[in-house]
């Protein structure tokens, strides 16, 4: 195995190559776990793999309740399949919990007053009720409970980490919490082996070939505990040494006859092929992807060329077009110029708008 194979394989199973799910739960529920943080670029990673799905679909779904958006690992929010956020948030929480204890001090947030919040939040949502953060707000402040955007912020994370609430349907564009024994009902309970060797071959069969750190990075996990769901599933992994990195991949995959590395995808800074991973060197220069990444929100999409990061793109909303422009690493030669174009007009549809390029 080479670093080109290796990129081959890994836009093959996160679904780029070949857009090969229905519906939005199918690829989510393949995937694992989708970082959503920024919920327009979600939807457009879920429509990437989506055959011929729109802004509109991935919405639909999410109002609807078939994929949910919640904070259950690192901490941030992804979305998840109703069949495995309860599961997976018995697994992640505690981790991610621990992560949040130091601030949740400095913000004099304890148990006592979680179990304050809690209490006044599902009490708020029960009976299908779908709040706004800012309705949440509301009712925590009229129980003397402070809440600058720092402590309601954690207040509702705590609340999401407990499995007591999740995402609501949208109100407009505005973002609602549900609770979540009435947004998901009844699913199968897993043990603890069980949730680590589910989670890990999940992650391996959709985002190998990959190593070990980087799987304990997406899931949150301790590396202990990530090695210990490795060892579960490692029967059913294939490996390979590069470099003196062992990469491992879902063995059944190995005999996949993966398409040529398309030419080229507009994707977004968090889309699962791009941060997925502890160690992105395959991707790009390390300085490269890294740079853009600490840089958050100022910097969240970037260009792919062959399976690499080649440069960045940006969009602007106008009032019949969307206007997308281009900033290479290098010069394009014509089939690259040429599959962007392709790449911004997919785009277009997707979001039901025309969009052109701009200088």
């Amino acid at each position: 195995m080479n670093a080109s194979e290796i990129l081959k394989l890994r836009l093959y199973n996160t679904g780029l190559s070949h857009s090969p799910f229905k519906s939005a739960d199918d690829a989510v529920s393949h995937l694992g776990a989708v970082q959503a943080q920024d919920f327009a670029a979600a939807k457009w990673a879920l429509g990437l793999r989506i055959e011929n799905s729109t802004d509109e679909d991935i919405e639909k779904a999410f109002n609807e309740g078939t994929i949910l958006r919640t904070h259950v690992m690192r901490p941030t929010w992804h979305f998840v399949v109703p069949e495995d956020i309860r599961w997976m948030l018995e697994l992640t929480a505690p981790r991610v919990k621990a992560l949040l204890a130091h601030y949740n001090r400095k913000l004099e947030l304890d148990d006592s007053l979680f179990a304050k919040s809690n209490e006044a939040i599902v009490k708020a949502l029960q009976g299908h009720t779908y709040l706004t953060r800012q309705e949440l707000k509301a009712i925590l402040t009229k129980i003397g409970i402070e809440t600058n955007v720092q402590r309601l912020a954690h207040i509702i994370t705590w609340a999401e980490l407990e499995g007591l609430i999740c995402s609501g349907p949208r109100r407009g564009k505005q973002f609602t919490y549900a609770l979540l024994e009435e947004r998901v009902g009844k699913v199968k309970k897993l043990s603890r082996e069980q949730a680590l060797a589910k989670l890990a071959l999940n992650y391996f069969m959709s985002h190998g070939p990959a190593q070990l750190k980087d799987f304990s990075w997406w899931s949150g996990l301790a590396i202990k505990d990530a090695r210990v769901a490795l060892d579960l599933i490692k029967s059913d992994l294939e490996q390979a040494t590069l470099d003196g990195k062992t990469y491992y991949w879902f063995s059944a995959q190995t005999e996949v006859t993966t398409p040529k590395i398309p030419s080229a995808f507009l994707l977004s800074i968090y889309d699962e092929y791009t941060i997925a991973y502890k160690d992105r060197g395959d991707l790009s220069e390390a300085r490269d992807i890294e740079r853009m990444i600490s840089m958050g929100n100022a910097l969240t999409a970037v260009i792919i060329l062959n399976g690499k990061v080649a440069g960045t793109w940006n969009k602007a909303l106008k009032k019949n077009t969307i206007e997308i422009r281009l900033n290479p690493f290098r010069d394009l030669n014509k089939d690259e110029q040429e599959a962007l174009e392709s790449e911004i007009a997919r785009y277009g549809k997707f979001v039901g708008k025309p969009a052109v390029l701009v200088e």
